[in-house]
């Protein structure tokens, strides 16, 4: 992965924080095409150890100080819990870096917000889940995040708003359709169906949370099995990582693109979409690792609809696409013709697979 940035200059950025020993190395990490995400290496008395730096990238994330802060306030609490905890040793979070200025972020001379972090060691993030056990490990990850910010004090920010607020994507949706600036709504006359027949069930978990029967919680509204770290010994999962989406929503939203993301064995964009599906044995896995962990804390209301959660966030992330489409693909990266609507198609294709196992989702509660 190619990287703007020298030796030196990466060199010069960390030194902004308060990091003791000898920089050796800074070398690009990870996959992710949001930030820019480096791993260095420090020589600390002849012993090596290694930290991240990372730049927030200010065209997504609008106002870096609020999610900083957001981060900041999760870590200080989890860490506290984790030491408080004698059956929990091994759980960790993630430790952040304060610079000279006590803050635990720092901007460069070009306004670039910055922050850094102590590597995680002995652990590893997964691409793509190979089993339903580890299904198990990365949602019990998951909950356990959630029962552990029960007792949180105060509000966060909400650096997006309406992240996932369905029917706002469904108002989207409908607008992009009535512009059709690029014409492409005739040929997605299907796809447009789709949606506008089940737009009465996307405003289900709002309605439940005015009601009070769901409540707002801490959640971190990307769980990915890619933002969880697993211990390599134990296959615990250990840490959840990228907060930087970490803000007030329903858990059922973790818990649904949890299963939008890791029980389909298909690529996102695939084009063969009999190879699409919901894998009930993964989705059973995630079940049973967040009940497990977050089970205690769950309202009624909030188990009973974990079934449909998965549905309903795969639902807004097959719209999301198919809006971009319309929209003439200005917000979602692509890389060939049609890849948005290819996108779209393969979302809405694990929503019928949903929804024709959803009476074995619902059995298992």
């Amino acid at each position: 992965m190619a990287t703007p940035y020298t030796q030196r200059e990466i060199r010069r950025l960390i030194g902004m924080f308060d990091v003791y020993g000898d920089f050796l190395v800074g070398t690009p990490f990870g996959n992710g095409n949001v930030n820019d995400t480096f791993q260095l290496t420090f020589d600390q008395g002849g012993i090596r150890l290694h930290y991240i730096l990372q730049r927030i990238n200010s065209h997504v994330f609008k106002e870096p100080i609020k999610v900083m802060e957001n981060v900041a306030r999760v870590t200080d609490h989890l860490l506290k819990k984790i030491r408080a905890s004698h059956q929990e040793t091994k759980k960790r979070t993630i430790r952040l870096l304060n610079a000279h200025d006590g803050r635990p972020f720092a901007f460069d001379d070009c306004g670039n917000c910055w922050r850094a972090y102590i590597f995680v060691e002995h652990a590893r993030a997964y691409e793509v889940l190979e089993s339903p056990e580890q299904a198990f490990r990365v949602a019990q990850g998951f909950g356990e995040f959630q029962r552990q910010l029960v007792d949180f004090n105060g509000r966060l920010h909400e650096t997006i708003p309406d992240f996932h607020n369905t029917p706002k994507r469904v108002a989207a949706l409908e607008a992009a359709v009535k512009a059709d600036v690029c014409n492409r709504a005739k040929e997605v006359e299907r796809e447009i169906d789709f949606v506008l027949s089940r737009k009465d069930e996307t405003d289900t978990l709002i309605k439940l949370n005015a009601s009070g029967d769901i409540p707002e919680r801490i959640t971190h509204n990307d769980t990915k099995a890619n933002n969880i770290l697993i211990d390599d010994l134990s296959g615990e999962a250990v840490c959840v990582i990228d907060l930087d989406t970490v803000m007030p929503g329903l858990s059922l939203y973790d818990f649904g693109d949890m299963v939008r993301s890791g029980t389909n064995p298909a690529e996102e964009d695939e084009i063969n979409l009999d190879k699409v599906g919901m894998r009930f044995d993964m989705y059973k896995g995630f079940y049973e690792g967040f009940v497990d962990a977050a089970g205690k804390v769950l309202t009624p209301a909030e188990k009973e609809y974990l079934p449909f959660s998965g549905k309903l966030i795969t639902l807004e992330i097959g719209m999301r696409f198919l809006t971009d489409y319309l929209s003439g693909d200005v917000y979602f990266k692509t890389r060939r013709p049609r890849q948005n609507l290819d996108r779209c198609r393969t979302q809405f294709k694990l929503v019928e697979s949903m929804e024709a196992q959803m009476k074995r989702m619902k059995a298992l509660l």
